[in-house]
C-alpha cells in the first residue's frame, strides 16, 4: 500500500512538471521597451508589459520595438528658399511607435516585415519631403535666426503622415545650414560692420576722455609737485643747517676724547713696555733655569744608560758563559761515568781503553769551559768595542737594505739634460753614495753617542788590556770615559 502511494505521488509529481515545462514553452513575455504582436485563430492583439500563452500551430507571435529611432535627416540636393537661395541643411530627427494599441498595430502593419534600414529609409524620405516644403517657404534669415521654429513646424506638419504610420516624432533639431554662395556670412556683415563702427567710435571717445583726464591729472601732478619741491628745498636749508651745527658740535667733542685716548695711550704704552720688560727677565731666568735642570737630567739618564748596558752585558754574556760551561762539565762527567760503568763489565782491556775516552772527554769539556770563560773576560773587557764591532758589522747590511728596491728594477731609463755629475749615471750613484753617507749618522742617532767617542775608546792594537777587579773598578773607569 505504501510503495502504491509512492509510485502515484511520483508520477503526479513528474505529470505537474512536464504540463509546467509546456506552459512555460507556450507562454511569451513582453518587455516594458517592445509589444508583442499576437496573431493566430482568436484574431490579431498586443500584449504590452506582461505575458500571453501562445498555442502552437494556431497563433503566432513577432516583437515590435517602441524604442527611440535617431537618425540624421540630410537630403543630397539643395533646398530653395522662398528667396531662392539654395542651401543645404543638416537635422537630426528623434521618432518612435506611439505606446497605444491602435498606433501599434498600426506600426505593425507598416513595418512589421521590414528591417530597420528599411523602416528608417522609408521615414527619412517622408521627413525628407516635409523638409524641402518647409524651408521653400521660410527665407534664409528666419531658418539661421530660428531654428527651432523649423523644427516645431516640422512636428507639426509631419504629425498627420506619422499617425498614419503610427509614430510620432518627439524632437526635430537643425543642426547646420550652409550655402554655396556665402549669402549667410554676408548676411551678417552689416551687423559686423555696424558693431564694428560704434566700437570705434566708443573707443575714439573713450581715448578723448582719457586725455583729458590725463592731461588735468598731469597739470594737477605738476603743481602738487612744485609746491612739494619748495617744501622740499625749506626742509633741506633747514636740514643741512642743523646737520652743520651738529657736525661742529661732533668735531669739538671728538677733539676732546681723541685728546684724552691719546694721552691714556701713551701712559698705557709705558705702562706695557716696562710690564714687557720685566716678563722678558722673567723669562730670560726661568729659560736659564729649565736649560740648566735639562743638563742634569741628560747626565743622568747618559748615567743609567750606561748602567744599564754593563748589567744588560753581564747578564747575556758571562751568565750565559757560565751555564754553557757547567752544561758542557756536566755532560763529560755524566759520558766518564756512563763510560766507566759501561766498561766495568767488560774485560780489563776494554776498562783502560775507556777510562782513557772517559779522559779525553773530560779534558774536552773542561777546554771548552775555559774558552768559554775567556770569551766571556774578552766581552767584559771590550765592552765598547763589542758594540762598534757590531755597529760596524751591521753597516753592510743596512746599505743592502737601502739598495734592495733598485735589484727589482729591470730597466732604467735616464734622460738627462744636464752636464757633469748631476746628469746621468752620475747622479744615480752619487746619489746612492749620499744615502750610505748618512748611514753613521743614523747609527749615532741610535747609540746615542757620537761615532768618534766611540772609536776613539776603542784600544789600539797591542795596547794592554785593564784587567778588571773584583769590585768591577775598571768597568766604571771605562764607562766614565
Amino acid at each position: 500500500m505504501n510503495e502504491t502511494t509512492v509510485v502515484i505521488a511520483g508520477l503526479m509529481l513528474l505529470a505537474i512538471l512536464f504540463l509546467m515545462a509546456v506552459f512555460a514553452k507556450l507562454f511569451r513575455r513582453a518587455g516594458p521597451h517592445e509589444a508583442l504582436i499576437v496573431y493566430g485563430f482568436r484574431g490579431t492583439r498586443v500584449v504590452k508589459g506582461r505575458g500571453t500563452v501562445i498555442f502552437p500551430m494556431v497563433e503566432s507571435s513577432r516583437g515590435l520595438s517602441l524604442e527611440l529611432m535617431s537618425f540624421d535627416v540630410a537630403p543630397q540636393q539643395d533646398l530653395y528658399t522662398r528667396q531662392g537661395v539654395a542651401v543645404t541643411v543638416e537635422a537630426v530627427a528623434q521618432i518612435k511607435v506611439k505606446s497605444d494599441p491602435e498606433s501599434i498595430l498600426t506600426a505593425a502593419e507598416q513595418f512589421l516585415t521590414k528591417a530597420p534600414d528599411e523602416r528608417e529609409g522609408l521615414i527619412r524620405l517622408v521627413m525628407e519631403g516635409h523638409l524641402r516644403g518647409i524651408i521653400g517657404q521660410l527665407t534664409v534669415e528666419e531658418i539661421v535666426k530660428q531654428p527651432e521654429m523649423v523644427g516645431e513646424r516640422m512636428r507639426s506638419t509631419c504629425a498627420d503622415d506619422m499617425n498614419k504610420m503610427g509614430l510620432e516624432v518627439i524632437s526635430f533639431t537643425i543642426k547646420e545650414v550652409r550655402d554655396k554662395n556665402e549669402y549667410i556670412s554676408a548676411m551678417g556683415r552689416p551687423d559686423v560692420a555696424r558693431i564694428k563702427r560704434d566700437a570705434d567710435v566708443a573707443a575714439a571717445e573713450a581715448e578723448r576722455d582719457t586725455a583729458i583726464k590725463r592731461a588735468e591729472a598731469a597739470r594737477e601732478a605738476a603743481i602738487a609737485k612744485a609746491r612739494a619741491d619748495q617744501e622740499r628745498v625749506l626742509a633741506e636749508t633747514l636740514s643741512l643747517t642743523k646737520q652743520a651745527e651738529a657736525q661742529r658740535d661732533l668735531d669739538i667733542k671728538k677733539a676732546e676724547y681723541d685728546e684724552t685716548v691719546k694721552k691714556q695711550r701713551a701712559q698705557a704704552d709705558k705702562a706695557y713696555e716696562i710690564q714687557t720688560n720685566v716678563m722678558q727677565q722673567q723669562v730670560r731666568a726661568e729659560e736659564v733655569t729649565i736649560h740648566q735642570v735639562e743638563k742634569e737630567h741628560e747626565v743622568k739618564v747618559q748615567e743609567a744608560e750606561i748602567a744599564r748596558r754593563d748589567r744588560e752585558l753581564t747578564a747575556t754574556v758571562l751568565k750565559q758563559a757560565e751555564f754553557e760551561r757547567r752544561r758542557i762539565e756536566t755532560l763529560a762527567e755524566a759520558e766518564r761515568q756512563r763510560l766507566v760503568a759501561e766498561a766495568e763489565g767488560k774485560a780489563a782491556a776494554i776498562r783502560a781503553q775507556g777510562d782513557a775516552e772517559a779522559e779525553i772527554i773530560f779534558k774536552k769539556g773542561e777546554a771548552e769551559a775555559r774558552a768559554m770563560n775567556v770569551k766571556a773576560e774578552a766581552y767584559q773587557q771590550f765592552n765598547q768595542a763589542a758594540i762598534v764591532d757590531k755597529l760596524i758589522s751591521s753597516m753592510p747590511e743596512v746599505v743592502k737594505a737601502l739598495a734592495a728596491p733598485l735589484a727589482n728594477v729591470d730597466r732604467i731609463t735616464v734622460v738627462s739634460t744636464g752636464n757633469g755629475d748631476s746628469a746621468g749615471m752620475s747622479k744615480i750613484t752619487g746619489d746612492m753614495t749620499k744615502m750610505a753617507a748618512q748611514i753613521p749618522a743614523l747609527f749615532e742617532t741610535l747609540s746615542g753617542m757620537p761615532l768618534q767617542e766611540l772609536f776613539a775608546k776603542v784600544r789600539l792594537i797591542g795596547d794592554p788590556a785593564a784587567k778588571p777587579n773584583g769590585n768591577g773598578s775598571e768597568k766604571s773607569k771605562s764607562a766614565q770615559a
